[in-house]
């Protein structure tokens, strides 16, 4: 199928396609430049077209879900920005444990209804501000729990060849590590994702755990300010946050960004940072950290729109 000249007036119209959009609308730190073409797909026909659309036109591709462990560019993004925010949708079986969601399902919503289903094993992704999707690109976890512990396939079309059709990628050929797999190659686009969760257990204790869990990540993390989630990965055994408070640096800003005093692992927009600020505070913490610790933190968080890629 392909996208004609009708068709895409028709997206157009239906604010399904829209040009020069502000993307520090669409990402939890609340920064980011206009997307050249940002695309919101609510099913995967659109999408489809969409993606051969923006082939045609030799466009480049980029996909946001909920916009954390994000950082865009001031300058912001040529081509199509996709975000799958709109494509959600899960079923859940407490008999066999097996769910399946849509990429653009908010991980605590899948976390919720399959402990309210008596099924054990999502209640650590209550607190992740994040989509289904995101969650198998990055191996998201908290809590001692990660997403390829439970996941069993992903569904994925193919960015670089010629098909639209969806194929099935399983965990087995996903490379998973921490905060790592294959699918953060760009050569695929999650569209959904199968987990096998442990059936049998007592929602209302599964419930419980989940909310103690979301409560203590909401007492010990800066949710009052926009941020990304983590920035820093945890270089085990030790915690990054526990390394970058040791050094001081709990509040220490650049422009309106600043490392969080609730949490040394955060950095929060105060109103009115860039991404600027942002990166520019990102590279003084790992500086300061490998200087007095000789330890490099890696960043958990995907830059889009930089000119140059600084050291991950």
């Amino acid at each position: 199928m392909s996208l004609t000249t009708g068709g895409l007036m028709q997206l157009e119209q239906s604010g399904v396609l829209r040009r020069q959009v502000a993307l520090a609308d669409y990402t939890t730190w609340r920064v980011g430049g206009p997307a050249e073409w940002l695309a919101e797909p609510a099913d995967i026909h659109q999408l489809q077209e969409l993606l051969q659309w923006a082939q045609i036109e030799s466009l480049p591709i980029r996909v946001i879900g909920a916009g954390s462990n994000l950082l865009i560019s001031d300058r912001g993004l040529p081509g199509l920005t996709l975000c799958l925010r709109k494509l959600q949708g899960s079923q859940v079986c407490g008999d066999s444990g097996e769910v399946s969601a849509w990429a653009g399902e908010p991980i605590p919503t899948l976390a919720r209804r399959a402990a309210k289903a008596g099924l054990h094993g999502l209640e650590w992704a209550v607190g992740i501000p994040g989509t289904v999707g995101g969650a198998a690109v990055m191996n998201a976890g908290a809590q001692g729990g990660s997403t390829a512990e439970r996941l069993v396939s992903v569904d994925v079309l193919d960015l670089q060849g010629t098909s639209s059709e969806p194929i099935t990628l399983t965990s087995e050929v996903l490379d998973f590590s921490y905060r790592h797999s294959r699918l953060q190659s760009a050569e695929h686009l999650v569209i959904a994702a199968r987990f096998l969760l442990e059936p049998g257990h007592d929602p209302a204790e599964l419930s419980r755990r989940t909310s103690d869990n979301l409560s203590h990540r909401t007492t010990t993390q800066p949710y009052q300010w926009p941020s990304c989630g983590s920035v820093f990965r945890n270089p085990e055994p030790l915690k990054a946050g526990q390394l970058i408070e040791s050094l001081g640096l709990k509040g220490r800003r650049v422009g309106a960004a600043e490392v969080s005093n609730i949490h040394a692992n955060f950095i929060v927009n105060l109103g009115g940072a860039t991404a600027a600020d942002i990166g520019n505070l990102i590279e003084l913490v790992q500086t300061e950290v490998e200087r007095d610790r000789g330890i490099r933190l890696h960043t958990e968080v995907k830059r889009l729109g930089f000119s140059e890629t600084p050291s991950p």
